[in-house]
């Protein structure tokens, strides 16, 4: 790769391109041939019913699907022979792409959402010989198609020979079109052959090799973005195991993470939203000890923004990982050029993630308005030839996009691509710009704001419209569409929305600004900036007064309460997104949500002293159904209610046949859900929960008070429950950290158990560890442990024990925990007391200046100070200076707070804080809490 003269082209490494004019089936037979056996598709539906297909498997019945699917070629009309697709992720998507290619045909995604209009024209214009469907399906947005079933197909295809079918097709043969662009109005279809889609994979496989130990990748992605190819035929090709990710695993984290800890996964491709909401989860649980498999992370769709790659290392601080940035759209087979990040320091003084350079084969040239090459350092549009380059759009749309290359030496770059977007190349890396027109990317689609225009234009009673995206490329950008009324007429912003919904797909709907003109410039052009400036102005004398967007009508005079908090922190986490009234029969997604802002608001009702799980809130169909799962955290009302039926259940006394799967349990469920650990020491390993299990697995199967619930259908063990006599406890040395915590505990344990509790054996039952198997439904979970709960109470009365001492740290356990036998229900303390002020926004997730950055890492033990750094930083009354002097400021009040306690001194010389000195002060209990653990993040705690 170099320079010209130092004028602004970058030239990607140049490699033998597909000399043998190869075809993606015909790899897909070199993988048979090697991996036989191998399990080439692996799916595991909603029930758990699993779907696999070795590769000779897949081979044979794609053989037979292909040669179905010739038999439909004398309907064919055109040049292309296309086959639309419109089925769910499954093991038989994948299939049927296959069985396409293997018939000399192109694939044709569609998607069964999208607005029957977008669906009308893409037929019309690309004219598929059939549109194949899975047999649930509505037909009703096919008009005018010929409609075959999957069902219909596999059984046509039952008679016909497994052997291949010869092909004489060459590599400049279509293999799929994608439609892109225009989602609104006329969207495109990019025509992208098999060599086009193979330049992009052969760099892949040389730039990022499957590990020898990568034996699985996932398929997650919608079939109608570009990013679905390398995704399905990067792993096929190269004889990996494609597992599919079901569409309601891949949006919601408490999912995903798990998913892909199962698969152990190595490499992911996500958008950076979604890369956003995964740090946000792992910051949620404290736990990033998790995915310690997936090295590549794989940023591409949307600009990747400084603050969202720092936040990634330090979520992932010292470890093996390399964030990618990748950049391209449909037209350049999905990515054409890279960045790669693997370190934290790279960062540094950098404002943008660059985009990087070339991959092979291609060039990149930035230009001016005349064509003509800028020098290095300035803007230009820009443009792409090479390997990488559509064949074009579908019947020959947008010639001015693909032109011919007035740079061209080498006739294998005789074509160009405008991108349309502005970019700069410094220190030989590419720098993004930004738009040269007026298309954004909102959760990784292209979105042209004239189409919009056009859209809500065609309103009746609608005078003007200018539509406009307020801060594009940030996570926080909002599309809003300013508008005027006629005179003399009526239309309410509610009315225009409702007209939209029925015509725009949900993540191109724009809020409806109504105004009373529309600014000009002296020029006569639209003053864009005094626009912004007015829903800038309206949103900030707002964002504090989220009421007015919340309609109570219809809920429940028992549920109001609830409703009070629910609807504002709905409104203020979606703020610019919500566009219509939030109301009982509100669904969350339909107001604006999604994955991530969901997270945000489980978390913000959490902070105001209710419970729901990700889970719950995500699968809920509306606001009521919400409502209905809700619960106060320190609640005194009955137990939850199941959200399942109720199952039948066998306990078993702890035995040795128990202790491989109960060694499992315990680890996983600490490792990957326990509150406490996780807050106070993130860097324990599942190692010190087996250890610990290993010193102590003896003693508790010979005290026979701990034991295993098992699924009376399935025989599977579930939870363990651990016990001792509290005052016949081994005593052993655990040298990991998770002394520390057992430390912890013994402070707050000890003044209740010596001067509340009985003192002889016999008499109380400690509970000290209890876990479920983490495969369990968030509703399932609740039902075990509250099952687990009473038959601790029922074992204690069987072995005529009086009481159940134990500490709580997790709120459902806290639930269902109580004393008997005359033993009052006396709480530690609360949750909320106790451990809530370890802060739920990190640090990391602060975006100010890397030198401020390091005053806020104190932040993470309390909430109440990072939400003030927060504000400070976020203040644009304040210069950067200012925040770092206010910042330093708090920090040394905090600090000057702690060295007044630190009373023990070291044998270095070190004055540190002991637990006896809080116990002298007699400080309120979440002071004292806020205090011990501000000590312990600062290293000056001592037990």
């Amino acid at each position: 790769m170099g320079t010209l003269q130092q004028q602004s082209i970058l030239q990607g490494r140049h490699t033998e391109r597909n000399q043998k004019k190869d075809l993606v089936h015909e790899l897909f037979s070199h993988a048979v041939k090697s991996h036989p056996n191998q399990i080439a598709i692996y799916y595991e539906d909603d029930i758990g019913q699993e779907y696999k297909l070795s590769f000779k498997e897949l081979d044979n019945i794609t053989n037979q699907l292909a040669r179905a699917l010739q038999k439909y070629k004398k309907f064919e009309t055109t040049s292309q022979s296309l086959i639309a697709v419109c089925m769910k992720p499954s093991h038989r998507l994948p299939t049927v792409l296959l069985s396409i290619l293997k018939a000399g045909m192109a694939y044709l995604p569609l998607d069964a959402e999208f607005p029957m209009s977008r669906v009308k024209h893409i037929l019309e214009e690309a004219q598929p010989l059939i549109v194949l469907i899975e047999e649930e399906a509505d037909l009703s947005i096919y008009e005018g198609a010929l409609i075959v079933t999957y069902e219909e197909l596999l059984k046509d295809s039952r008679q016909e020979q497994e052997n291949a079918i010869q092909t004489k097709e060459g590599s400049n043969q279509l293999a799929i079109v994608l439609y892109t662009s225009g989602s609104t109005g006329v969207p495109k279809g990019v025509l992208i052959p098999h060599a086009t889609l193979l330049n992009r994979l052969q760099w892949q496989w040389r730039e990022f090799p499957y590990a020898d130990d990568e034996e699985r990748c996932v398929f997650k992605t919608s079939l109608t973005f570009v990013d679905s190819v390398p995704e399905i035929w990067g792993p096929l090709l190269q004889s990996r195991t494609l597992v599919i990710v079901p569409k309601n695993v891949t949006k919601d984290p408490e999912k995903f993470i798990p998913f892909l800890e199962k698969h152990q996964i190595q490499r992911l491709v996500l958008v950076p939203s979604l890369l956003r909401s995964l740090l946000m989860y792992l910051d949620l649980r404290d736990n990033n000890n998790v995915l310690g498999r997936l090295k590549l992370w794989i940023c591409s769709g949307e600009t990747l923004p400084v603050a969202l790659a720092d936040q990634f290392f330090a979520t992932f601080d010292s470890k093996d990982k390399i964030l990618a940035n990748f950049y391209g759209s449909t037209e350049v087979m999905g990515d054409v050029t890279y960045y790669l990040l693997n370190k934290r320091a790279q960062l540094q003084g950098m404002k943008k993630v660059p985009i990087g350079k070339p991959i092979d084969n291609c060039i990149i040239y930035l230009v001016n308005k005349d064509m003509r090459l800028v020098p290095q350092g300035e803007v230009g549009e820009l443009i792409v030839a090479g390997s990488n380059l559509a064949a074009g759009y579908i019947r020959e749309r947008d010639t001015h996009k693909f032109l011919d290359n007035p740079y061209a030496i080498d006739p294998e770059y005789s074509r160009i691509f405008r991108t349309g977007d502005y970019a700069k190349i410094v220190k030989d890396l590419i720098i993004y710009e930004g738009r040269v027109d007026s298309q954004i990317k909102i959760r990784g689609h292209r979105v042209d704001l004239t189409e919009v225009e056009k859209v809500v234009a065609r309103i009746s009673n609608i005078d003007k419209v200018v539509v406009l995206c307020h801060k594009p490329g940030e996570l926080s950008q909002a599309l809003v569409a300013f508008v005027t009324i006629m005179d003399g007429t009526n239309l309410s912003s509610s009315e225009i929305e409702d007209f939209l919904q029925r015509t725009l797909p949900p993540y191109m709907l724009p809020q409806i600004f109504i105004i009373d003109h529309i600014p000009l410039l002296t020029n006569g052009k639209t003053d864009r900036q005094t626009l912004l400036k007015k829903y800038e102005s309206s949103y900030s004398n707002n964002e504090d007064d989220f009421s007015t967007n919340c309609d109570y009508s219809g809920v429940p005079s028992q549920d109001l309460a609830k409703a009070h908090i629910l609807f504002p922190t709905i409104a203020s986490v979606i703020g610019r997104s919500s566009r219509v009234l939030i109301t009982l029969h509100s669904n969350f997604y339909e107001l604006g949500g999604n994955s991530l802002n969901s997270i945000y608001t489980v978390t913000k009702l959490r902070d105001q002293g209710y419970q729901i799980g990700i889970t719950d809130f995500i699968t809920a169909k509306n606001l009521a159904d919400v409502l209905n799962r809700m619960k106060l955290m320190s609640s005194d009302e009955e137990p939850l209610k199941e959200a399942i039926d109720q199952k039948p259940y066998v306990f078993e006394s702890l035995s040795d046949c128990h202790k491989e799967v109960a060694i499992e349990i315990i680890t996983e469920s600490f490792y990957l859900k326990a509150d406490l650990e996780q807050w106070l020491i993130p860097d324990i390993t599942r190692g010190d929960y087996r250890e610990l299990m290993e010193i102590m697995w003896e003693f508790y199967v010979q005290k026979d008070l701990s034991f295993v619930i098992k699924s009376a259908q399935s025989g599977k063990i579930i939870g363990v429950a651990l016990n001792f006599d509290l005052w016949d406890e081994p005593a052993v040395v655990v040298k990991s950290k998770l002394m520390i915590i057992f430390d912890f505990l013994e402070y707050v344990e000890g003044p209740i158990r010596d001067c509340k509790l009985p003192k002889n054996k016999g008499q109380i039952i400690h509970i000290s560890m209890m876990g479920t198997n983490i495969d369990l439904s968030p509703a399932e979970n609740v039902l075990v442990m509250k099952h687990m709960e009473e038959y601790c109470l029922q074992l204690a009365k069987q072995k005529e024990y009086i009481g159940i001492f134990t500490t709580n740290t997790s709120p459902l356990t806290q639930k269902y925990s109580h004393y008997v036998a005359g033993c009052s229900n006396s709480s530690i303390s609360s949750r909320i007391d106790l451990y809530d002020l370890l802060v739920n926004i990190p640090a990391r997730e602060i975006t100010v200046a890397p030198h401020a950055k390091e005053s806020l890492t104190m932040t993470k033990t309390h909430k109440e100070i990072a939400l003030f750094m927060v504000q400070l930083c976020e203040n644009q009354n304040y210069t950067e200076a200012q925040v770092i002097s206010e910042i330093s400021d708090k920090t040394q009040d905090l600090l000057n707070q702690l060295t007044s306690l630190a009373t023990v001194q070291t044998p270095d010389g070190k004055r540190m804080i002991s637990v006896e000195i809080f116990k002298e002060k007699n400080l309120a209990p979440a002071v004292e809490s806020f205090l011990i653990n501000l000590a312990i993040a600062e290293n000056l705690f001592v037990l």
